[in-house]
């Protein structure tokens, strides 16, 4: 998809702050090789240099307009287009993170086993994704796309549970794991601005209705989100607007 680096760095500080939960929750080691699979604009990556400074660290995505914006942070880092649905390692990795990447891959059950089976033994694979999937701002617009001029164009586009049950994941990691701790997070995003969520959707959710659309039939679709979206999230007494938001946490060691 055609990302936007503007677009999506609206609310970076919100969009920033489960990438850090999750690399505080990383446990002590020493790693020689990092790698931040979906790295986008790379402000993540770079915390993880920062942590691990003498480890060689790798950030791999697949917008190039992200990477140029990456390329300009550090050159500590190397800074890699590449699509993470295909991606392995040309060695085990000792630290193998991914914040709010891997919801755009598909068929999980055999994704993560074969990410984890890329992690050096005693190495850590992180991640997390967005789980608020049956949320307003998510079930609206799938609704919306399914009535109208445009349901035939945008059939398929918008999947309805890309992420799983907390447990599942568990299930797919433990047998190559030495320990996996999962948990989910539920954030109260405080947004200011006059449709602070679908300025929000336009940069993740939306990608694909935007990248369908075009002209007036797009402006329409946009115009009926927006007026849904407001009335489901309503502005508060102080002009912002609160955006309730799950994410999906996972941290598994790689057994010896």
């Amino acid at each position: 998809m055609a990302w936007d680096p503007a677009q999506y760095g609206l609310f970076e500080a919100a969009r920033a702050r489960p990438g850090h939960d999750l690399i505080a929750a990383l446990p002590p080691c020493k790693p020689a090789t990092v790698v931040d699979l979906g790295c986008g604009a790379g402000k993540l990556t770079m915390a993880l240099a920062n942590r691990w400074s003498a480890a060689e660290v790798a950030g791999i995505d697949s917008s190039s307009a992200m990477l140029g914006r990456a390329a300009l942070l550090d050159a500590r880092v190397a800074w890699e287009l590449g699509d993470i649905r295909h991606w392995t390692p040309k060695a085990p990795v000792d630290v193998l993170f991914s914040n709010a990447a891997l919801q755009w891959v598909e068929g999980h059950g055999t994704l993560f086993p074969r990410l984890l089976r890329g992690v050096a033994p005693g190495g850590v694979m992180a991640v997390q994704m967005p789980r608020n999937f049956a949320s307003p701002s998510h079930t609206l617009l799938r609704q919306l796309a399914e009535d109208g001029p445009w349901a035939a164009a945008l059939a398929g586009k918008l999947r309805e549970a890309p992420v799983h049950d907390p447990a599942q994941y568990y299930d797919w990691l433990a047998p190559i794991a030495a320990h996996v701790d999962v948990w989910e997070t539920e954030y109260l995003h405080v947004l200011d601005g006059p449709d602070p969520v679908l300025e929000w959707t336009k940069a993740t959710a939306m990608l694909p209705v935007l990248e369908t659309l075009q002209g007036a039939e797009l402006a329409d679709f946009t115009e009926r989100y927006r007026a849904a979206l407001a009335a489901a999230y309503p502005r508060r007494a102080d002009g912002r607007t609160l955006f309730p938001f799950r994410r999906l946490f996972m941290v598994a060691t790689r057994a010896s």
